[in-house]
């Protein structure tokens, strides 16, 4: 397990994957201070991208310690496509600075169909929180640094870019659920 973004990228140069990014920016009323404590506050994560999610790429459950999350904590999650996949995968917190950043990296496992090869990734989750007048601004990204075991039409490129633009609309449905969490935490609507 990649414990720094530093080994994450190093693993990246062995694999046929091209570094492909998903990036989602929106603005909440909420304080940055409230957003950032709700990423930090792991087993909130069950909220916002799980039970606000569709069935579609959803987190199912959480292991993580109690408090906020800082660096080096580490987490165990599973997740479902709605279908037949799951997905097993081990975080770590690599960064962590409040109210500004809160990243980590995730070491995930899909199995899908009975017999089929699984497919294992890395990704660096990162969210950056950026204090406003009235509220914040959050920009995520997701740098997919090593894919393995998928079927070789997910390295061709229109497919590869279909299937990831696809998959930028579920995950923009947790983001959202974050968005509007924090905006009910912090009692603005």
């Amino acid at each position: 397990m990649a414990t720094t973004k530093e080994a994450a990228r190093a693993g990246a140069a062995k694999r046929r994957w091209p570094d492909p990014a998903l990036r989602f920016e929106g603005t909440t009323r909420a304080p940055a201070e409230v957003v950032y404590d709700l990423l930090a506050d792991l087993r909130s994560h069950l909220d916002w991208a799980g039970e606000r999610q569709l069935e579609t790429t959803r987190l199912l459950t959480l292991e993580a310690p109690g408090g906020p999350a800082t660096v080096g904590t580490e987490f165990r999650t599973t997740g479902s496509d709605g279908k037949t996949a799951r997905w097993t995968d081990r975080s770590v917190v690599t960064e962590a600075t409040r109210p500004e950043v809160f990243e980590f990296v995730t070491e995930g496992r899909r199995d899908g169909k009975p017999g089929s090869k699984p497919w294992l990734a890395t990704a660096i989750h990162r969210y950056v929180i950026t204090p406003g007048q009235d509220g914040c601004k959050i920009t995520y990204t997701e740098e997919m640094t090593r894919l393995e075991g998928a079927p070789w039409v997910m390295t061709t490129p229109g497919i590869r870019n279909m299937v990831w633009k696809m998959a930028a609309k579920y995950m923009r449905r947790g983001f959202e659920g974050l968005l509007a969490l924090a905006e009910e935490r912090s009692g603005v609507r």
